[in-house]
């Protein structure tokens, strides 16, 4: 039988976040992506929200760098 924990845990990875798909990485255990918004380019470690940045380069540092901290 599934569990609650387990169905919850399927169901989060095949969502993706608003906005366009432009960069990922996986670093360690630890997916990385960006998404182009309106605001700028949001940085998502795990499917969770990290923050908006301006530039997308400063996005793809700040994802690494947090991921390697993990």
């Amino acid at each position: 039988m599934i569990t609650f924990g387990q169905i919850r845990v399927v169901t989060e990875a095949s969502k993706m976040p608003k906005g366009e798909h432009v960069w990922d990485k996986k670093v360690g255990k630890v997916k990385v992506m960006i998404h182009k918004e309106p605001k700028g380019f949001t940085t998502y470690i795990d499917g969770d929200k990290l923050d908006t940045y301006k530039t997308q380069k400063e996005a793809e540092k700040m994802g690494v760098t947090f991921a390697k901290e993990m």
